[in-house]
Protein backbone atom coordinates (compact mmCIF):
# COMPACT_ATOMS: atom_id res chain seq x y z
CA UNK A 1 0.00 0.00 0.00
CA UNK A 2 3.08 2.37 0.76
CA UNK A 3 4.01 1.86 -2.70
CA UNK A 4 0.90 1.73 -4.47
CA UNK A 5 0.13 5.43 -2.68
CA UNK A 6 3.74 6.96 -3.67
CA UNK A 7 2.93 6.24 -7.66
CA UNK A 8 0.48 8.48 -9.30
CA UNK A 9 -2.93 6.78 -10.44
CA UNK A 10 -2.78 6.88 -13.88
CA UNK A 11 0.51 5.18 -13.65
CA UNK A 12 -1.03 2.16 -12.01
CA UNK A 13 -1.44 -1.12 -13.55
CA UNK A 14 -4.32 -2.09 -10.77
CA UNK A 15 -6.40 -0.88 -8.39
CA UNK A 16 -7.67 -1.79 -4.71
CA UNK A 17 -10.84 -1.33 -3.16
CA UNK A 18 -9.73 1.76 -1.68
CA UNK A 19 -9.17 3.34 -4.77
CA UNK A 20 -12.52 2.47 -6.40
CA UNK A 21 -14.08 4.13 -3.46
CA UNK A 22 -11.91 7.09 -4.10
CA UNK A 23 -12.78 7.27 -7.63
CA UNK A 24 -16.56 7.64 -6.98
CA UNK A 25 -15.35 9.90 -4.40
CA UNK A 26 -13.92 12.31 -7.03
CA UNK A 27 -17.09 11.49 -8.62
CA UNK A 28 -19.54 12.92 -6.10
CA UNK A 29 -17.37 16.01 -5.76
CA UNK A 30 -17.57 16.82 -9.69
CA UNK A 31 -21.19 15.50 -9.98
CA UNK A 32 -22.27 18.00 -6.55
CA UNK A 33 -19.98 21.37 -8.94
CA UNK A 34 -22.71 20.58 -12.36
CA UNK A 35 -25.83 19.42 -10.05
CA UNK A 36 -27.31 22.65 -10.30
CA UNK A 37 -26.62 23.02 -13.54
CA UNK A 38 -27.92 19.39 -14.26
CA UNK A 39 -30.93 20.20 -12.64
CA UNK A 40 -32.13 23.08 -15.57
CA UNK A 41 -31.32 20.28 -18.24
CA UNK A 42 -34.22 18.19 -16.86
CA UNK A 43 -37.27 18.04 -19.14
CA UNK A 44 -37.60 13.97 -19.39
CA UNK A 45 -39.56 12.36 -18.00
CA UNK A 46 -40.90 15.49 -16.37
CA UNK A 47 -39.70 18.55 -16.08
CA UNK A 48 -39.32 19.18 -12.84
CA UNK A 49 -35.97 20.46 -12.69
CA UNK A 50 -34.43 17.18 -9.52
CA UNK A 51 -32.20 14.90 -12.14
CA UNK A 52 -29.01 16.03 -10.78
CA UNK A 53 -29.71 16.74 -7.16
CA UNK A 54 -31.33 12.75 -7.12
CA UNK A 55 -28.02 11.70 -8.74
CA UNK A 56 -26.13 13.01 -6.10
CA UNK A 57 -27.85 11.99 -3.03
CA UNK A 58 -27.60 8.55 -4.62
CA UNK A 59 -24.26 9.10 -4.89
CA UNK A 60 -23.28 10.41 -1.47
CA UNK A 61 -25.38 7.87 -0.36
CA UNK A 62 -23.29 5.35 -1.69
CA UNK A 63 -20.27 6.90 -0.60
CA UNK A 64 -21.35 6.44 2.86
CA UNK A 65 -22.12 3.32 2.65
CA UNK A 66 -18.52 2.48 1.14
CA UNK A 67 -17.20 4.81 4.07
CA UNK A 68 -17.92 1.83 6.47
CA UNK A 69 -15.83 -0.79 4.87
CA UNK A 70 -12.40 -1.19 5.77
CA UNK A 71 -11.61 -3.97 3.63
CA UNK A 72 -9.97 -3.08 0.75
CA UNK A 73 -11.39 -6.03 -1.93
CA UNK A 74 -13.07 -4.03 -5.04
CA UNK A 75 -16.10 -6.30 -4.80
CA UNK A 76 -16.47 -5.86 -1.28
CA UNK A 77 -16.54 -2.19 -2.02
CA UNK A 78 -18.15 -2.29 -5.27
CA UNK A 79 -20.79 -4.02 -3.46
CA UNK A 80 -21.10 -1.70 -0.42
CA UNK A 81 -21.47 1.12 -3.27
CA UNK A 82 -24.97 -0.87 -4.87
CA UNK A 83 -26.16 -1.44 -1.63
CA UNK A 84 -25.72 2.36 -0.28
CA UNK A 85 -26.83 3.69 -3.82
CA UNK A 86 -29.89 1.14 -3.41
CA UNK A 87 -31.29 2.49 0.00
CA UNK A 88 -30.63 6.00 -0.92
CA UNK A 89 -31.54 5.84 -4.30
CA UNK A 90 -34.07 9.01 -5.12
CA UNK A 91 -36.10 9.96 -8.48
CA UNK A 92 -35.76 8.39 -11.65
CA UNK A 93 -32.37 9.14 -12.51
CA UNK A 94 -31.50 7.75 -8.60
CA UNK A 95 -32.69 4.65 -9.12
CA UNK A 96 -31.31 3.97 -12.28
CA UNK A 97 -28.01 4.87 -10.85
CA UNK A 98 -28.55 2.30 -8.28
CA UNK A 99 -29.24 -0.52 -10.64
CA UNK A 100 -25.96 0.89 -12.62
CA UNK A 101 -23.91 0.08 -9.14
CA UNK A 102 -25.59 -2.97 -8.69
CA UNK A 103 -24.11 -3.91 -12.56
CA UNK A 104 -20.62 -2.70 -11.31
CA UNK A 105 -20.87 -4.65 -8.46
CA UNK A 106 -21.94 -7.91 -10.43
CA UNK A 107 -19.14 -7.26 -12.83
CA UNK A 108 -16.27 -6.84 -10.15
CA UNK A 109 -18.00 -9.61 -8.06
CA UNK A 110 -14.88 -11.49 -6.08
CA UNK A 111 -11.94 -9.21 -7.40
CA UNK A 112 -9.67 -7.91 -4.97
CA UNK A 113 -8.13 -5.84 -7.69
CA UNK A 114 -9.26 -3.91 -11.03
CA UNK A 115 -7.57 -3.05 -14.31
CA UNK A 116 -8.89 -2.27 -17.99
CA UNK A 117 -10.82 -5.71 -18.92
CA UNK A 118 -12.57 -5.32 -15.27
CA UNK A 119 -13.65 -2.39 -15.62
CA UNK A 120 -14.70 -2.52 -18.94
CA UNK A 121 -16.51 -5.91 -18.01
CA UNK A 122 -18.47 -3.70 -14.50
CA UNK A 123 -19.52 -1.14 -17.00
CA UNK A 124 -21.10 -3.63 -19.54
CA UNK A 125 -22.51 -5.43 -16.54
CA UNK A 126 -24.02 -1.59 -15.14
CA UNK A 127 -25.50 -1.02 -18.57
CA UNK A 128 -27.41 -4.14 -18.82
CA UNK A 129 -28.68 -4.18 -15.54
CA UNK A 130 -29.63 -0.18 -15.83
CA UNK A 131 -31.65 -1.62 -19.08
CA UNK A 132 -33.57 -4.65 -16.88
CA UNK A 133 -34.88 -2.16 -15.10
CA UNK A 134 -37.38 -1.12 -17.59
CA UNK A 135 -40.16 -2.74 -19.21
CA UNK A 136 -39.61 0.00 -22.39
CA UNK A 137 -36.21 2.00 -22.23
CA UNK A 138 -36.18 5.03 -23.97
CA UNK A 139 -33.26 6.01 -25.73
CA UNK A 140 -31.58 9.39 -25.82
CA UNK A 141 -31.52 9.56 -21.76
CA UNK A 142 -28.51 7.86 -19.37
CA UNK A 143 -29.26 4.39 -20.51
CA UNK A 144 -27.97 5.40 -24.08
CA UNK A 145 -24.79 7.35 -22.61
CA UNK A 146 -23.94 4.55 -19.96
CA UNK A 147 -24.50 1.74 -23.20
CA UNK A 148 -22.36 3.95 -25.27
CA UNK A 149 -19.22 4.12 -22.98
CA UNK A 150 -19.26 0.23 -22.34
CA UNK A 151 -19.21 -0.43 -25.93
CA UNK A 152 -15.55 1.88 -26.50
CA UNK A 153 -14.56 0.58 -22.81
CA UNK A 154 -14.70 -3.17 -24.08
CA UNK A 155 -12.54 -2.26 -27.55
CA UNK A 156 -9.95 -0.31 -25.64
CA UNK A 157 -9.86 -2.83 -23.01
CA UNK A 158 -9.03 -5.37 -25.86
CA UNK A 159 -5.67 -3.00 -26.68
CA UNK A 160 -3.09 -3.90 -23.96
CA UNK A 161 -3.55 -0.12 -22.30
CA UNK A 162 -3.96 1.77 -18.92
CA UNK A 163 -6.89 1.83 -16.84
CA UNK A 164 -6.60 5.64 -17.60
CA UNK A 165 -6.14 5.78 -21.06
CA UNK A 166 -9.56 3.52 -21.18
CA UNK A 167 -11.51 5.93 -19.32
CA UNK A 168 -10.00 8.52 -21.16
CA UNK A 169 -12.10 7.30 -24.25
CA UNK A 170 -14.75 6.02 -22.26
CA UNK A 171 -15.06 9.91 -21.04
CA UNK A 172 -14.95 11.17 -24.68
CA UNK A 173 -17.10 8.98 -26.03
CA UNK A 174 -20.00 9.46 -23.08
CA UNK A 175 -19.59 13.23 -23.93
CA UNK A 176 -20.15 12.68 -27.53
CA UNK A 177 -22.98 10.60 -26.56
CA UNK A 178 -24.72 13.50 -24.57
CA UNK A 179 -24.13 15.64 -27.46
CA UNK A 180 -26.57 12.81 -29.56
CA UNK A 181 -29.50 12.78 -27.06
CA UNK A 182 -31.43 15.18 -28.68
CA UNK A 183 -31.41 13.75 -31.83
CA UNK A 184 -32.67 10.25 -30.26
CA UNK A 185 -35.04 11.89 -27.84
CA UNK A 186 -37.49 14.57 -29.64
CA UNK A 187 -38.72 16.20 -26.23
CA UNK A 188 -34.77 17.52 -25.65
CA UNK A 189 -34.59 18.90 -29.26
CA UNK A 190 -37.86 20.73 -28.69
CA UNK A 191 -36.52 22.00 -25.66
CA UNK A 192 -32.88 22.95 -26.96
CA UNK A 193 -31.24 20.63 -24.17
CA UNK A 194 -29.26 17.60 -23.75
CA UNK A 195 -30.49 14.59 -21.77
CA UNK A 196 -30.11 15.76 -17.79
CA UNK A 197 -29.51 11.90 -16.66
CA UNK A 198 -26.78 11.20 -19.48
CA UNK A 199 -25.06 14.63 -18.39
CA UNK A 200 -24.83 13.14 -14.85
CA UNK A 201 -23.65 9.77 -16.10
CA UNK A 202 -20.70 11.78 -18.06
CA UNK A 203 -19.47 14.16 -15.45
CA UNK A 204 -19.87 11.33 -13.15
CA UNK A 205 -17.04 9.33 -15.48
CA UNK A 206 -15.31 12.21 -15.66
CA UNK A 207 -14.95 12.48 -12.18
CA UNK A 208 -13.08 9.43 -12.46
CA UNK A 209 -10.74 9.96 -14.96
CA UNK A 210 -9.55 13.00 -13.04
CA UNK A 211 -8.63 10.55 -10.34
CA UNK A 212 -6.72 8.24 -12.06
CA UNK A 213 -4.96 11.52 -13.93
CA UNK A 214 -4.17 12.52 -10.27
CA UNK A 215 -6.35 15.76 -10.67
CA UNK A 216 -8.59 15.47 -7.79
CA UNK A 217 -8.08 18.65 -6.13
CA UNK A 218 -8.32 20.41 -9.13
CA UNK A 219 -11.84 19.90 -9.82
CA UNK A 220 -12.28 22.45 -6.96
CA UNK A 221 -11.41 25.26 -8.98
CA UNK A 222 -12.99 24.01 -12.10
CA UNK A 223 -16.31 25.76 -13.61
CA UNK A 224 -19.06 23.23 -13.89
CA UNK A 225 -18.91 20.95 -17.38
CA UNK A 226 -22.01 21.23 -19.21
CA UNK A 227 -22.47 19.95 -22.90
CA UNK A 228 -24.33 22.27 -24.78
CA UNK A 229 -27.11 21.04 -27.31
CA UNK A 230 -26.70 21.53 -30.60
CA UNK A 231 -29.59 24.62 -30.92
CA UNK A 232 -29.46 27.43 -28.52
CA UNK A 233 -32.43 26.90 -25.53
CA UNK A 234 -35.80 28.12 -26.55
CA UNK A 235 -38.25 28.35 -24.58
CA UNK A 236 -41.05 26.03 -25.82
CA UNK A 237 -41.00 24.08 -22.96
CA UNK A 238 -41.27 27.14 -20.67
CA UNK A 239 -44.67 28.62 -22.16
CA UNK A 240 -46.63 27.35 -20.05
CA UNK A 241 -47.93 24.03 -22.72
CA UNK A 242 -47.23 21.42 -20.41
CA UNK A 243 -49.37 22.80 -17.51
CA UNK A 244 -52.63 21.80 -19.73
CA UNK A 245 -51.33 18.48 -18.35
CA UNK A 246 -51.16 17.24 -14.79
CA UNK A 247 -47.71 15.39 -13.80
CA UNK A 248 -49.00 14.17 -10.16
CA UNK A 249 -47.34 12.20 -7.97
CA UNK A 250 -43.50 11.15 -7.83
CA UNK A 251 -44.31 8.00 -5.61
CA UNK A 252 -41.51 6.05 -3.92
CA UNK A 253 -40.63 3.48 -0.98
CA UNK A 254 -38.96 0.48 -0.19
CA UNK A 255 -40.41 -2.83 0.26
CA UNK A 256 -38.92 -5.45 3.02
CA UNK A 257 -39.76 -9.10 2.98
CA UNK A 258 -38.79 -12.45 2.28
CA UNK A 259 -38.74 -13.80 -1.40
CA UNK A 260 -40.21 -10.53 -3.08
CA UNK A 261 -40.26 -11.09 -7.09
CA UNK A 262 -39.56 -7.75 -8.83
CA UNK A 263 -41.37 -9.05 -12.28
CA UNK A 264 -44.42 -9.81 -9.57
CA UNK A 265 -44.49 -6.07 -8.27
CA UNK A 266 -44.21 -4.66 -11.43
CA UNK A 267 -46.51 -6.63 -13.26
CA UNK A 268 -49.15 -5.01 -10.51
CA UNK A 269 -47.99 -1.40 -10.48
CA UNK A 270 -47.78 -1.06 -14.59
CA UNK A 271 -51.36 -0.05 -15.08
CA UNK A 272 -50.75 2.76 -12.41
CA UNK A 273 -48.56 5.11 -13.69
CA UNK A 274 -45.59 5.72 -15.86
CA UNK A 275 -41.54 6.08 -15.34
CA UNK A 276 -41.92 2.73 -13.18
CA UNK A 277 -38.74 1.04 -11.73
CA UNK A 278 -39.15 -1.68 -9.43
CA UNK A 279 -35.29 -2.84 -8.76
CA UNK A 280 -33.33 -4.57 -5.79
CA UNK A 281 -33.69 -8.27 -4.81
CA UNK A 282 -35.38 -11.14 -3.10
CA UNK A 283 -35.31 -9.14 0.67
CA UNK A 284 -35.31 -5.65 -0.28
CA UNK A 285 -37.25 -4.00 -3.51
CA UNK A 286 -37.23 0.09 -4.16
CA UNK A 287 -40.42 1.07 -6.25
CA UNK A 288 -40.83 4.53 -8.35
CA UNK A 289 -43.60 5.31 -10.64
CA UNK A 290 -44.98 8.79 -11.54
CA UNK A 291 -48.69 8.55 -10.33
CA UNK A 292 -52.18 9.85 -10.31
CA UNK A 293 -53.02 7.81 -7.49
CA UNK A 294 -50.07 6.69 -5.03
CA UNK A 295 -52.68 5.15 -1.96
CA UNK A 296 -52.82 2.76 -4.83
CA UNK A 297 -49.56 2.50 -5.29
CA UNK A 298 -48.52 2.46 -1.46
CA UNK A 299 -51.50 -0.16 -0.92
CA UNK A 300 -49.97 -2.63 -3.47
CA UNK A 301 -46.40 -2.47 -1.64
CA UNK A 302 -48.23 -3.10 1.66
CA UNK A 303 -49.36 -6.70 0.05
CA UNK A 304 -46.00 -7.92 -0.53
CA UNK A 305 -43.81 -6.38 2.51
CA UNK A 306 -43.07 -3.77 4.81
CA UNK A 307 -42.79 -0.51 3.40
CA UNK A 308 -39.95 2.44 4.54
CA UNK A 309 -38.46 5.59 3.01
CA UNK A 310 -42.19 6.57 1.79
CA UNK A 311 -41.74 9.41 -0.54
CA UNK A 312 -44.81 11.13 -2.28
CA UNK A 313 -44.12 14.74 -4.73
CA UNK A 314 -46.66 16.76 -6.31
CA UNK A 315 -44.42 16.76 -9.68
CA UNK A 316 -46.77 19.84 -10.35
CA UNK A 317 -45.17 21.88 -7.79
CA UNK A 318 -41.71 20.29 -8.96
CA UNK A 319 -42.44 21.62 -12.45
CA UNK A 320 -43.69 25.42 -11.84
CA UNK A 321 -40.56 25.69 -9.56
CA UNK A 322 -38.39 24.29 -12.21
CA UNK A 323 -40.28 27.02 -14.65
CA UNK A 324 -39.11 29.49 -12.25
CA UNK A 325 -35.74 28.25 -12.14
CA UNK A 326 -35.03 27.91 -15.70
CA UNK A 327 -37.26 31.94 -16.38
CA UNK A 328 -34.15 33.47 -14.24
CA UNK A 329 -31.41 31.88 -16.29
CA UNK A 330 -32.11 33.58 -19.66
CA UNK A 331 -30.66 36.65 -20.34
CA UNK A 332 -32.49 39.91 -20.47
CA UNK A 333 -32.89 41.64 -24.15
CA UNK A 334 -33.81 44.66 -25.54
CA UNK A 335 -36.29 43.46 -27.83
CA UNK A 336 -37.94 39.68 -28.05
CA UNK A 337 -39.16 38.03 -30.50
CA UNK A 338 -42.03 35.58 -31.06
CA UNK A 339 -42.35 33.61 -33.91
CA UNK A 340 -45.58 31.11 -35.14
CA UNK A 341 -43.81 27.80 -36.60
CA UNK A 342 -44.45 24.86 -37.98
CA UNK A 343 -41.78 22.07 -38.87
CA UNK A 344 -38.86 21.17 -36.99
CA UNK A 345 -36.47 21.57 -39.49
CA UNK A 346 -37.93 25.24 -39.90
CA UNK A 347 -37.66 25.81 -35.97
CA UNK A 348 -33.87 25.20 -36.49
CA UNK A 349 -34.28 27.90 -39.32
CA UNK A 350 -35.78 30.18 -36.59
CA UNK A 351 -33.47 29.28 -34.04
CA UNK A 352 -30.54 29.86 -36.22
CA UNK A 353 -31.36 33.44 -36.83
CA UNK A 354 -31.61 34.02 -32.99
CA UNK A 355 -35.92 34.20 -32.35
CA UNK A 356 -36.14 34.27 -28.31
CA UNK A 357 -39.51 31.93 -28.64
CA UNK A 358 -41.01 29.74 -30.84
CA UNK A 359 -45.23 28.72 -30.43
CA UNK A 360 -45.45 25.73 -32.78
CA UNK A 361 -48.20 26.07 -35.02
CA UNK A 362 -49.11 27.28 -38.61
CA UNK A 363 -51.92 25.18 -41.39
CA UNK A 364 -54.60 23.83 -39.58
CA UNK A 365 -52.96 23.85 -36.11
CA UNK A 366 -53.49 27.14 -35.48
CA UNK A 367 -51.81 28.47 -32.01
CA UNK A 368 -54.66 30.00 -29.73
CA UNK A 369 -54.36 33.59 -28.58
CA UNK A 370 -53.67 32.52 -24.88
CA UNK A 371 -50.61 30.43 -26.74
CA UNK A 372 -49.16 33.43 -28.27
CA UNK A 373 -49.89 35.45 -25.05
CA UNK A 374 -48.25 33.27 -22.98
CA UNK A 375 -44.79 33.44 -24.96
CA UNK A 376 -45.20 37.24 -25.36
CA UNK A 377 -45.22 37.68 -21.62
CA UNK A 378 -42.71 34.99 -20.73
CA UNK A 379 -40.06 36.24 -23.12
CA UNK A 380 -37.79 38.09 -20.97
CA UNK A 381 -38.22 41.24 -22.30
CA UNK A 382 -40.87 44.43 -22.20
CA UNK A 383 -40.61 44.99 -26.07
CA UNK A 384 -41.54 42.35 -28.02
CA UNK A 385 -42.14 41.57 -31.54
CA UNK A 386 -44.45 38.96 -33.26
CA UNK A 387 -43.90 36.83 -36.23
CA UNK A 388 -47.34 34.86 -37.25
CA UNK A 389 -46.27 33.40 -40.11
CA UNK A 390 -49.42 32.77 -41.16
CA UNK A 391 -52.58 34.49 -42.39
CA UNK A 392 -54.75 32.91 -40.36
CA UNK A 393 -52.74 33.46 -37.14
CA UNK A 394 -52.65 37.39 -37.31
CA UNK A 395 -56.18 37.83 -35.26
CA UNK A 396 -55.36 36.00 -32.76
CA UNK A 397 -51.87 37.83 -32.26
CA UNK A 398 -53.68 40.68 -32.41
CA UNK A 399 -55.80 39.78 -29.39
CA UNK A 400 -52.61 38.66 -27.84
CA UNK A 401 -51.29 41.89 -28.08
CA UNK A 402 -54.69 44.14 -27.00
CA UNK A 403 -54.62 42.05 -23.88
CA UNK A 404 -50.56 41.98 -23.30
CA UNK A 405 -48.96 44.33 -20.36
CA UNK A 406 -45.63 44.56 -22.80
CA UNK A 407 -45.11 47.07 -26.08
CA UNK A 408 -45.54 44.50 -28.33
CA UNK A 409 -45.33 45.02 -32.55
CA UNK A 410 -46.89 42.59 -35.07
CA UNK A 411 -45.00 41.85 -38.43
CA UNK A 412 -48.00 40.66 -40.29
CA UNK A 413 -46.38 38.09 -42.12
CA UNK A 414 -48.28 35.49 -43.58
CA UNK A 415 -45.48 32.57 -44.36
CA UNK A 416 -42.65 31.16 -42.86
CA UNK A 417 -40.11 32.93 -46.00
CA UNK A 418 -41.89 36.22 -44.98
CA UNK A 419 -41.12 35.30 -41.61
CA UNK A 420 -37.09 34.09 -42.20
CA UNK A 421 -36.89 37.61 -44.29
CA UNK A 422 -38.04 39.65 -41.69
CA UNK A 423 -35.74 37.90 -39.28
CA UNK A 424 -32.85 38.23 -41.03
CA UNK A 425 -33.66 42.15 -40.96
CA UNK A 426 -33.85 42.40 -37.28
CA UNK A 427 -31.22 44.49 -35.43
CA UNK A 428 -30.36 43.71 -32.04
CA UNK A 429 -29.29 47.51 -31.37
CA UNK A 430 -31.99 48.98 -33.03
CA UNK A 431 -35.21 50.75 -31.42
CA UNK A 432 -38.59 48.60 -31.64
CA UNK A 433 -39.76 51.11 -34.22
CA UNK A 434 -36.80 50.60 -36.51
CA UNK A 435 -37.05 46.88 -36.30
CA UNK A 436 -41.09 47.51 -37.40
CA UNK A 437 -40.00 49.56 -39.97
CA UNK A 438 -37.10 47.58 -41.53
CA UNK A 439 -38.59 43.90 -40.45
CA UNK A 440 -41.98 44.88 -42.84
CA UNK A 441 -39.75 46.21 -45.42
CA UNK A 442 -37.72 42.77 -45.77
CA UNK A 443 -41.10 40.78 -45.39
CA UNK A 444 -42.46 42.86 -48.72
CA UNK A 445 -39.41 41.54 -50.54
CA UNK A 446 -39.97 38.40 -50.49
CA UNK A 447 -41.74 35.85 -52.93
CA UNK A 448 -43.35 33.09 -50.99
CA UNK A 449 -44.58 29.80 -52.92
CA UNK A 450 -46.56 27.06 -51.34
CA UNK A 451 -47.24 23.79 -52.79
CA UNK A 452 -49.44 21.77 -51.16
CA UNK A 453 -52.58 18.97 -52.17
CA UNK A 454 -55.58 19.91 -52.91
CA UNK A 455 -58.56 18.39 -50.15
CA UNK A 456 -61.73 19.07 -52.77
CA UNK A 457 -62.62 20.20 -55.93
CA UNK A 458 -62.94 23.34 -56.69
CA UNK A 459 -62.84 26.67 -59.47
CA UNK A 460 -61.07 29.89 -58.89
CA UNK A 461 -61.77 32.03 -61.39
CA UNK A 462 -60.93 29.91 -64.73
CA UNK A 463 -58.70 27.12 -62.80
CA UNK A 464 -59.95 23.96 -62.44
CA UNK A 465 -59.07 21.88 -59.49
CA UNK A 466 -59.22 18.59 -58.56
CA UNK A 467 -59.20 16.74 -55.42
CA UNK A 468 -55.79 15.17 -54.85
CA UNK A 469 -54.39 17.47 -56.71
CA UNK A 470 -51.19 19.59 -56.01
CA UNK A 471 -51.60 23.62 -56.03
CA UNK A 472 -48.97 26.57 -55.73
CA UNK A 473 -49.90 29.96 -53.64
CA UNK A 474 -48.16 32.21 -54.64
CA UNK A 475 -48.08 35.40 -52.10
CA UNK A 476 -51.31 33.24 -51.22
CA UNK A 477 -53.04 33.37 -54.83
CA UNK A 478 -53.67 30.13 -56.77
CA UNK A 479 -50.56 30.37 -59.36
CA UNK A 480 -50.63 26.74 -60.60
CA UNK A 481 -52.19 23.41 -60.65
CA UNK A 482 -50.73 19.62 -61.34
CA UNK A 483 -50.61 16.08 -60.95
CA UNK A 484 -46.80 16.20 -58.99
CA UNK A 485 -45.34 18.80 -56.96
CA UNK A 486 -42.35 19.39 -58.92
CA UNK A 487 -44.35 20.63 -61.65
CA UNK A 488 -46.51 23.10 -60.27
CA UNK A 489 -43.37 24.63 -58.25
CA UNK A 490 -42.36 24.70 -61.40
CA UNK A 491 -44.82 26.32 -63.50
CA UNK A 492 -45.56 28.51 -60.53
CA UNK A 493 -41.83 30.32 -60.86
CA UNK A 494 -42.05 30.82 -64.84
CA UNK A 495 -45.32 32.75 -64.13
CA UNK A 496 -43.96 34.89 -60.91
CA UNK A 497 -40.55 34.71 -60.63
CA UNK A 498 -39.44 38.69 -60.03
CA UNK A 499 -36.75 39.83 -62.86
CA UNK A 500 -34.39 41.12 -59.83
CA UNK A 501 -34.59 37.59 -57.86
CA UNK A 502 -31.33 36.15 -56.85
CA UNK A 503 -31.54 33.39 -54.67
CA UNK A 504 -34.79 30.73 -54.74
CA UNK A 505 -34.85 28.50 -51.17
CA UNK A 506 -36.75 25.21 -51.25
CA UNK A 507 -38.07 24.12 -48.07
CA UNK A 508 -38.72 20.59 -48.23
CA UNK A 509 -42.01 19.09 -46.34
CA UNK A 510 -42.42 16.18 -43.97
CA UNK A 511 -43.29 13.51 -46.31
CA UNK A 512 -40.89 14.50 -49.37
CA UNK A 513 -37.65 12.63 -49.74
CA UNK A 514 -34.02 13.85 -50.30
CA UNK A 515 -33.75 12.32 -53.43
CA UNK A 516 -37.07 14.38 -54.62
CA UNK A 517 -35.86 17.78 -53.34
CA UNK A 518 -32.35 17.19 -55.06
CA UNK A 519 -33.75 16.51 -58.00
CA UNK A 520 -36.34 19.01 -58.11
CA UNK A 521 -33.35 21.84 -57.01
CA UNK A 522 -31.35 20.18 -59.66
CA UNK A 523 -33.78 20.95 -62.72
CA UNK A 524 -33.92 24.78 -60.98
CA UNK A 525 -30.36 24.86 -61.75
CA UNK A 526 -30.26 23.97 -64.79
CA UNK A 527 -33.03 26.07 -65.92
CA UNK A 528 -32.41 29.30 -63.86
CA UNK A 529 -28.52 29.14 -64.10
CA UNK A 530 -27.76 32.29 -63.06
CA UNK A 531 -29.70 31.90 -59.74
CA UNK A 532 -28.75 30.35 -56.39
CA UNK A 533 -31.08 27.69 -55.57
CA UNK A 534 -30.78 26.25 -52.11
CA UNK A 535 -32.41 22.91 -50.78
CA UNK A 536 -33.50 22.97 -46.62
CA UNK A 537 -35.40 20.35 -44.82
CA UNK A 538 -38.12 21.91 -43.01
CA UNK A 539 -39.96 18.84 -42.30
CA UNK A 540 -43.19 21.17 -42.40
CA UNK A 541 -46.82 19.02 -42.78
CA UNK A 542 -49.37 19.85 -44.91
CA UNK A 543 -47.11 21.84 -47.85
CA UNK A 544 -44.86 19.36 -49.89
CA UNK A 545 -42.56 22.53 -50.58
CA UNK A 546 -42.42 26.30 -49.13
CA UNK A 547 -40.18 28.18 -51.22
CA UNK A 548 -38.79 31.27 -50.98
CA UNK A 549 -38.08 33.90 -53.83
CA UNK A 550 -35.23 36.77 -53.37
Amino acid sequence: MVINKQVPPGNRVTYSGFDLREMFSTAAKWLEKNASAIDALNVFPVPDGDTGTNMLMTLKSAMDAAQRINENRVSTLAQGLADGALMGARGNSGVILSQMFKGLARGFDGLSSLGPEEMSRALEEATAMAYEGFSKPVEGTMLTVIKDASKVAKRISSNNGSLVELMEAVVEEARNSVDRTPDLLPVLKEAGVVDAGGQGIYVMLSGIYYYLKGESDKILLMEPEIVSATLPPPLAVLQGKSREKQYGYCTEYVVKGMNLKADKLRKKLESKGDSLLVVGDEHILRIHIHTADPGSVLRVGIGMGSLHDLKVQNMDDQHDEFVQMRRLMVPEVDIATVAVVSGKGMEEVFRSLGITAIVPGGQTTNPSTQEILRAIEFVPSKKVIVLPNNENVIMAARQAVSVSTKSVEIIPTTSMPQGISALLAFNNDGSLGSNVSRMTEAMNSVTSIEVTKAVRSNKEGKIKIRKGQYIALVNGDLAAVGESPGEVVEESLRVSLPESAEVITLYSGAYVTPEESEDLAANLRDRYRDMVVEVINGQQPHYEYIISVE
